[in-house]
């Protein structure tokens, strides 16, 4: 029998990884120093939200305030946050497993997994949520690196032998971690966009990665 614990190899600070943070980051860092600078960042931000977040009613007939907005909030929506800690969360996690996509499909594959995971976690809440509020936030795309971490995980284990249990019990952790933060936040999580992009993930990583010797 394989190894009971599975490491899979990494690229550290691979420059898309590092650069899409900066990015992401970039909106978040001139909202928190515009409001707290009394710059009118609160106006901003409403302005970035209506243009930028995802809004389910735009798919329920709502219009557009601009051309395409229905089709982009699909992806822009992963570029803002709720505030630093929101946004710190996120990046940390990218930085950690970007660095994993990256060994396995390479920097360009990495940017194609991360939006084709926002697109999936942006189509999760509109299937499963009526929420009128506005989403926003890269936890989508979190969740699909996480989908694609594990599937390649569970071809490893499958490989080796190795026991499924270690990958079960993150499963499961995963999911009362997504249970605790819905009920701290009164429901304010957007546990579909997790699914979705999750989801995703584990797609992306089974049609690009079939087999444990595949690259891209």
């Amino acid at each position: 029998m394989g190894p009971r614990n599975i490491t899979l190899p990494t690229h550290a600070n691979a420059p898309a990884v590092i650069w899409l943070v900066g990015l992401t980051c970039l909106a978040e860092v001139v909202l928190t120093l515009a409001e707290a600078g009394g710059l009118g960042g609160l106006g901003l931000r409403r302005w970035l939200v209506m243009h930028g977040a995802f809004w389910n009613g735009l798919l329920a007939g709502w219009e557009s305030l601009y051309p395409l907005q229905r089709e982009l909030m699909f992806a822009t929506y992963a570029l803002l946050h709720g505030g630093l800690l929101h946004l710190i969360g996120n990046m940390v996690a990218v930085l950690a497993l970007g660095g994993i996509v990256v060994a396995r499909i390479g920097q360009k594959g990495f940017l194609f997994l991360y939006l084709f995971a926002a697109i999936g976690g942006a189509a999760g809440f509109a299937l499963l949520s009526n929420s009128e509020s506005p989403m926003v936030g890269a936890s989508g795309a979190v969740f699909g690196l996480i989908g694609a971490w594990k599937f390649w995980e569970w071809q490893m284990r499958r490989h080796l032998g190795s026991p499924m249990q270690p990958l079960l019990q993150f499963m499961l952790g995963l999911v009362v971690l997504n249970v605790v933060l819905w009920l701290a936040l009164s429901g304010l999580l957007a546990w579909e966009a997790h699914l979705g992009g999750f989801i995703a993930g584990v797609v992306f990583a089974a049609i690009v990665t079939p087999n444990i010797r595949y690259r891209i």
